[in-house]
């Protein structure tokens, strides 16, 4: 699985992506970012706060109920706005 992170999400992880394999109770998105964030320091503090970070899977915007698998390309990125 691909994971990219985008922004300040990518300053406190101090990675832009990296491939993963999480283990196998690992099926959607909140355990995806529960199980990274269990890896501590910088990926902890990336996702303290939930409501400030967004998530694409193959390059499509979801919820944090959206499956996950195996070749997944998963996004993790701020709120944009713009005008």
């Amino acid at each position: 699985m691909k994971v990219l992170y985008f922004a300040w999400l990518r300053e406190k992880t101090g990675v832009g992506e990296e491939e993963v394999q999480p283990p196998a109770q690992v099926t959607d998105v909140g355990a995806l970012i529960d199980w990274i964030s269990g890896r501590g320091g910088g990926f902890a503090e990336a996702f303290a706060d939930l409501s400030v970070v967004r998530v694409a899977v193959n390059q499509e915007h979801v919820a944090l109920d959206h499956a996950v698998a195996p070749g997944d390309e998963v996004a993790f990125f701020p709120p944009v706005t713009g005008g």
